[in-house]
Protein backbone atom coordinates (compact mmCIF):
# COMPACT_ATOMS: atom_id res chain seq x y z
CA UNK A 1 0.00 0.00 0.00
CA UNK A 2 1.46 3.36 -0.96
CA UNK A 3 1.90 6.15 1.58
CA UNK A 4 -0.82 8.19 -0.19
CA UNK A 5 -3.31 5.31 0.03
CA UNK A 6 -2.44 4.76 3.68
CA UNK A 7 -2.96 8.45 4.46
CA UNK A 8 -6.32 8.40 2.66
CA UNK A 9 -7.38 5.28 4.60
CA UNK A 10 -6.41 6.95 7.89
CA UNK A 11 -8.45 10.05 6.96
CA UNK A 12 -11.50 7.94 6.12
CA UNK A 13 -11.14 5.98 9.37
CA UNK A 14 -10.93 9.22 11.39
CA UNK A 15 -13.96 10.59 9.53
CA UNK A 16 -15.97 7.38 10.22
CA UNK A 17 -14.94 7.54 13.87
CA UNK A 18 -16.17 11.13 14.21
CA UNK A 19 -19.32 10.38 12.27
CA UNK A 20 -20.09 7.47 14.58
CA UNK A 21 -19.38 9.54 17.69
CA UNK A 22 -22.00 12.02 16.51
CA UNK A 23 -24.56 9.94 14.64
CA UNK A 24 -23.92 6.26 15.42
CA UNK A 25 -25.37 3.84 17.92
CA UNK A 26 -24.44 0.47 19.36
CA UNK A 27 -27.56 -1.25 20.60
CA UNK A 28 -28.86 -4.65 21.62
CA UNK A 29 -32.56 -5.48 21.60
CA UNK A 30 -34.49 -8.36 23.11
CA UNK A 31 -37.51 -9.27 21.00
CA UNK A 32 -40.20 -11.79 21.91
CA UNK A 33 -40.18 -14.64 19.41
CA UNK A 34 -42.33 -17.72 20.06
CA UNK A 35 -40.40 -19.74 17.47
CA UNK A 36 -37.20 -19.71 19.55
CA UNK A 37 -36.46 -22.14 22.38
CA UNK A 38 -36.34 -19.38 25.00
CA UNK A 39 -39.15 -17.29 23.51
CA UNK A 40 -36.73 -14.40 22.95
CA UNK A 41 -34.35 -13.30 20.24
CA UNK A 42 -31.39 -10.97 20.76
CA UNK A 43 -30.42 -8.44 18.10
CA UNK A 44 -27.13 -6.58 18.43
CA UNK A 45 -26.67 -3.85 15.85
CA UNK A 46 -24.40 -1.02 14.85
CA UNK A 47 -26.39 1.78 13.20
CA UNK A 48 -25.74 5.20 11.70
CA UNK A 49 -28.80 7.22 10.64
CA UNK A 50 -28.88 10.16 8.21
CA UNK A 51 -31.35 12.10 6.11
CA UNK A 52 -31.66 11.34 2.40
CA UNK A 53 -29.33 14.21 1.46
CA UNK A 54 -26.49 12.46 3.32
CA UNK A 55 -27.05 9.02 1.80
CA UNK A 56 -23.67 9.19 -0.03
CA UNK A 57 -21.93 9.38 3.37
CA UNK A 58 -23.65 6.18 4.52
CA UNK A 59 -22.72 4.50 1.24
CA UNK A 60 -19.06 5.44 1.81
CA UNK A 61 -19.17 3.93 5.29
CA UNK A 62 -20.83 0.75 4.01
CA UNK A 63 -18.21 0.45 1.25
CA UNK A 64 -15.38 0.99 3.73
CA UNK A 65 -16.58 -1.79 6.03
CA UNK A 66 -17.72 -4.09 3.21
CA UNK A 67 -20.68 -5.35 5.23
CA UNK A 68 -24.07 -4.27 6.49
CA UNK A 69 -27.08 -2.90 4.67
CA UNK A 70 -28.81 0.39 4.01
CA UNK A 71 -32.46 0.72 4.95
CA UNK A 72 -34.91 3.51 4.27
CA UNK A 73 -37.29 4.77 6.94
CA UNK A 74 -39.92 6.63 4.95
CA UNK A 75 -41.32 9.65 6.70
CA UNK A 76 -44.67 11.20 5.98
CA UNK A 77 -44.76 13.72 8.80
CA UNK A 78 -43.59 17.33 8.68
CA UNK A 79 -40.00 16.37 7.79
CA UNK A 80 -38.84 17.03 4.26
CA UNK A 81 -36.76 13.93 3.70
CA UNK A 82 -36.72 10.21 4.45
CA UNK A 83 -34.17 8.75 6.85
CA UNK A 84 -31.61 6.16 5.86
CA UNK A 85 -29.93 3.71 8.22
CA UNK A 86 -26.65 1.93 7.71
CA UNK A 87 -27.03 -1.19 9.85
CA UNK A 88 -24.76 -4.13 10.68
CA UNK A 89 -26.48 -7.02 12.48
CA UNK A 90 -24.51 -10.12 11.54
CA UNK A 91 -22.61 -11.49 14.55
CA UNK A 92 -19.75 -12.45 12.22
CA UNK A 93 -19.57 -8.97 10.65
CA UNK A 94 -19.81 -7.31 14.04
CA UNK A 95 -17.11 -9.54 15.52
CA UNK A 96 -14.72 -9.52 12.56
CA UNK A 97 -15.17 -6.01 11.15
CA UNK A 98 -17.01 -3.50 13.35
CA UNK A 99 -15.61 -4.40 16.79
CA UNK A 100 -11.96 -4.52 15.61
CA UNK A 101 -12.38 -1.15 13.85
CA UNK A 102 -13.60 0.56 17.02
CA UNK A 103 -11.04 -1.21 19.19
CA UNK A 104 -8.33 0.19 16.94
CA UNK A 105 -9.99 3.60 16.53
CA UNK A 106 -11.22 4.69 19.96
CA UNK A 107 -14.43 6.71 20.15
CA UNK A 108 -14.03 10.07 21.91
CA UNK A 109 -17.47 10.49 23.48
CA UNK A 110 -19.35 8.56 26.15
CA UNK A 111 -20.38 6.27 23.30
CA UNK A 112 -17.07 4.49 23.94
CA UNK A 113 -18.61 2.95 27.10
CA UNK A 114 -21.58 1.67 25.11
CA UNK A 115 -19.20 0.22 22.54
CA UNK A 116 -17.20 -1.62 25.21
CA UNK A 117 -20.35 -3.25 26.58
CA UNK A 118 -21.57 -3.95 23.04
CA UNK A 119 -18.24 -5.60 22.24
CA UNK A 120 -18.58 -7.87 25.28
CA UNK A 121 -22.11 -8.85 24.23
CA UNK A 122 -20.98 -9.64 20.66
CA UNK A 123 -18.22 -11.82 22.11
CA UNK A 124 -20.71 -13.68 24.32
CA UNK A 125 -23.03 -14.19 21.37
CA UNK A 126 -20.23 -15.46 19.13
CA UNK A 127 -19.67 -18.12 21.82
CA UNK A 128 -23.43 -18.86 21.67
CA UNK A 129 -24.06 -17.79 25.27
CA UNK A 130 -27.40 -16.32 24.17
CA UNK A 131 -28.80 -19.80 23.55
CA UNK A 132 -28.89 -20.49 27.29
CA UNK A 133 -30.93 -18.75 29.96
CA UNK A 134 -27.84 -17.89 32.00
CA UNK A 135 -26.16 -16.24 29.00
CA UNK A 136 -29.32 -14.31 28.13
CA UNK A 137 -29.54 -13.02 31.70
CA UNK A 138 -25.92 -11.86 31.55
CA UNK A 139 -26.50 -10.12 28.22
CA UNK A 140 -29.69 -8.45 29.52
CA UNK A 141 -27.81 -7.09 32.54
CA UNK A 142 -25.12 -5.70 30.26
CA UNK A 143 -27.76 -4.10 28.01
CA UNK A 144 -29.20 -2.30 31.05
CA UNK A 145 -25.85 -0.48 31.37
CA UNK A 146 -25.98 0.83 27.78
CA UNK A 147 -27.51 3.90 26.18
CA UNK A 148 -30.57 5.04 28.15
CA UNK A 149 -30.02 2.51 30.95
CA UNK A 150 -33.57 1.19 30.86
CA UNK A 151 -34.59 -1.90 32.80
CA UNK A 152 -34.65 -4.91 30.53
CA UNK A 153 -38.10 -6.14 29.51
CA UNK A 154 -36.52 -9.58 29.22
CA UNK A 155 -35.55 -9.63 32.89
CA UNK A 156 -39.01 -8.39 33.96
CA UNK A 157 -41.15 -10.63 31.75
CA UNK A 158 -43.42 -13.28 33.22
CA UNK A 159 -42.18 -15.79 30.62
CA UNK A 160 -38.63 -15.36 31.85
CA UNK A 161 -39.66 -15.72 35.47
CA UNK A 162 -41.52 -18.96 34.68
CA UNK A 163 -38.50 -20.38 32.84
CA UNK A 164 -36.22 -19.83 35.83
CA UNK A 165 -38.42 -21.88 38.17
Amino acid sequence: MSADNQQERLKIEAWILGFTDGEGCFSVSFIKNKTTKTGWQIFPEFVITQGAKSLPALEMIKNHFGCGRLFINKRYDNHREHLYRYCVRSITDLEETIVPFFEKNQLKTYKRNDFQIFSEIVSLMSKEAHFKKRGMDKIARLVEQMNRRKKSQFLKSSETKRQTK
